[in-house]
């Protein structure tokens, strides 16, 4: 028989929020060329792109290794690969201007991820979010969701740079479910878009496990695959039993 669902956590990137493509890169990629611009430096867009697109690839490679690498920690050596020395101050502003842009993005909220949260809300299901986070800190993007309205809704969450782990490490889930009081496994669900992330870790753990492709259809692997697969977030309820 299956146990009744007592919580929901619910990934960030591409299930709760998604960007349109590339635009905090181009954010950073403005700052950047503004500051070194106005210390005198000039720096084509381009070159400094190709150092933004490289510390990416760091990251991913990072990612993967579930070895934390911070917005921080990145545009410091972002600076050392510029390939040329800057003043501490600029430096400083670089590296501060790295990791704030996203204050100021245009974020998207998924849609019918309101009412959803709200319907879980009205159900008594306790909910929380497992987030991988880049280069984006929790604080702004936990700022997001407030702009929105979204914040109120969660009773918990677990981010990466918050918690040490990136996903599928089962540290992260086992943060999420303490958090919303220390719900069993199986009477919790995830949902997420990736599958070595969301769906593998949520499966590993014996959670319920919904890939959620209305922003990102995760082809980059075959599997694993969800218990369920849904293209909005107003069929979420339904596929739970709630």
């Amino acid at each position: 028989m299956t146990r009744a669902i007592e919580a929901v956590t619910f990934d960030y990137w591409n299930t709760l929020v998604y960007e349109d493509r590339g635009q905090l890169r181009g954010h950073r990629l403005d700052a950047w060329a503004g500051i070194l611009e106005e210390a005198g430096f000039a720096v084509e867009r381009q070159h400094i792109g190709a150092v933004f697109d490289a510390s990416w690839e760091r990251f991913t490679a990072a990612w993967t290794a579930n070895q934390q690498l911070l917005a921080a920690e990145a545009a410091e050596s972002l600076v050392e690969e510029l390939g040329f020395e800057v003043p501490v101050e600029v430096r400083a502003a670089l590296v501060e201007a790295f990791g704030r842009v996203g204050e100021q993005a245009e974020l998207h909220i998924t849609e019918g991820i309101g009412e959803c949260l709200r319907g879980l809300k009205e159900s008594g299901v306790r909910i929380g979010i497992i987030c991988d986070v880049g280069f984006t800190g929790s604080v702004i993007l936990r700022s997001h969701l407030e702009r929105n309205g979204l914040l109120s809704f969660f009773d918990h969450w677990s981010f990466s740079d918050e918690v040490g782990v990136y996903k599928p490490d089962p540290a992260i889930f086992r943060h999420a479910l303490e958090g919303l009081g220390g719900v069993a496994p199986d009477r919790a669900a995830h949902v997420g878009d990736l599958r070595r992330t969301d769906i593998a870790g949520a499966l590993a753990m014996g959670m319920t496990a919904v890939r959620y492709v209305g922003v990102n259809d995760d082809d980059s692997q075959p599997d694993p695959e969800g218990h369920h697969v849904v293209d909005h977030h107003g069929k979420l309820a339904g596929v739970l039993g709630l």
